[in-house]
């Protein structure tokens, strides 16, 4: 259950407008966003960040979600596996048994010489802060410096977002039928 009460739509018209845009994007207004709407501000700039750092970069949809979903695994974080598998890791490339592999992609029969470079990094950021110089330049190999500076606010940022799910607990989302 989560340590702060949701904002639920009705209760608050002043917040009609940040409601919309949020429904507008995501098809509904998510838990995350129910408890961040505590703080308008800080709840729109998580939203714009997240929608900037998902939809408007040059990373490929397939390599966003595998750096996505190998953060959740490793962190057991419950949420964004189920926010990201099916639903969003799937149409963008990445299979459930691929997601499944992500797990322990090292043995994982799974993933090109480009992702595998990514994963270590991401795997690195995870143990981080610092990034040893040969993980970097593989990923740097593979990857030019903008998506290089976008796979690290990637990594960083759902590592912020597990942080502070957990901390407040926030809830999973109902399961849709």
């Amino acid at each position: 259950m989560a340590r702060i009460s949701y904002i639920e739509e009705k209760d608050h018209p002043e917040l009609a407008a940040d409601i919309a845009k949020i429904k507008g994007a995501r098809g509904g207004l998510i838990n995350i966003y129910k408890l961040l709407l505590h703080s308008p501000t800080v709840c729109m700039t998580w939203f714009e960040h997240i929608g900037a750092i998902r939809w408007k970069t040059k990373l490929t949809p397939r390599l966003r979600e595998i750096a996505i979903v190998r953060i959740a695994s490793v962190a057991r974080y419950a949420y964004a596996l189920q926010q990201h598998v099916p639903a969003i890791a799937v149409p963008d490339g990445v299979s459930l048994e691929e997601c499944e592999a992500l797990k322990d992609w090292r043995d994982s029969k799974f993933f090109n010489e480009a992702e595998r470079a990514a994963l270590a990094y991401v795997d690195a950021m995870i143990a981080g802060p610092e990034v040893p110089d040969a993980v970097f330049d593989a990923v740097r190999k593979h990857h030019n410096e903008r998506e290089v500076v976008e796979l690290t606010v990637l990594v960083g940022t759902y590592l912020m977002h597990n942080r502070v799910f957990t901390a407040l607990r926030v809830d999973l989302e109902p399961k849709k039928n």
